[in-house]
């Protein structure tokens, strides 16, 4: 599935790369079961705590297969990352409106921001424990902002597009709501009325 040229997934780091062989398909479903054990996990307990063991344990393999499939705690949360990324992408592209298609593009824009504070500040730990690859999140910036781009575009507003996707996307970045929530004391339903103001004054609507 695309969006602007950007597939679901597209903050992917395990891309097959040409010629390779496919992973098997009992492979595909053990690497799911874990990544799932691993989201219970995270759920449950935070980032922070998790481990490989605990992982290995939920999902009924040995630490070592656990070890196999990730190379490291590292490499395990990278992959936990692309996989809820993946799976909040494909809602955008697909799911119920109104942040998927079927509602109108003011009320899909204003239901993006919405999901990808929510989505943000629920990754905000495992984007730290993730590592400081760069394609994932370069991957996951060309998604949202082809989608925001395109939302602008349907509610034709005038002015320069990219410029005022980047100032939409940039409050709603991990790092940044992070640090407000965290470190600031900011009410996470403040910034999002902060942020569905600055969307009305773009539309310019009341």
């Amino acid at each position: 599935m695309t969006l602007g040229g950007t597939s679901v997934g597209d903050s992917s780091v395990g891309d097959i790369s040409l010629g390779a062989r496919p992973p098997r398909a009992d492979a595909v479903r053990n690497r799911e079961v874990l990544l799932e054990a691993a989201h219970r996990l995270v759920a449950q307990r935070g980032a922070d705590a998790l481990t490989m063991a605990q992982v290995a344990d939920e999902g009924g393999v040995g630490k070592g297969t656990v070890y196999r499939r990730f190379g490291s705690r590292e490499g395990l949360m990278a992959a936990l990352l692309d996989h809820s990324e993946a799976r909040w992408q494909a809602a955008v592209i697909s799911g119920p409106p109104p942040l998927g298609p079927g509602a109108p593009p003011l009320d899909r824009l204003l239901a993006f921001g919405a999901s990808r504070l929510e989505r943000n500040l629920a990754s905000a730990d495992l984007i730290v424990a993730a590592g400081s690859d760069q394609r994932r999140p370069l991957g996951a910036l060309r998604f949202v902002a082809a989608h925001v781009r395109q939302l602008l575009l349907a509610l034709e507003i005038g002015g320069d597009t990219n410029l005022l996707t980047s100032a939409l996307l940039a409050p709603l970045e991990a790092s940044v709501v992070s640090i407000q929530v965290s470190d600031q004391g900011v009410d996470p339903a403040q910034i999002l009325a902060g942020w569905t103001d600055l969307v009305r004054r773009v539309v310019r609507t009341d």
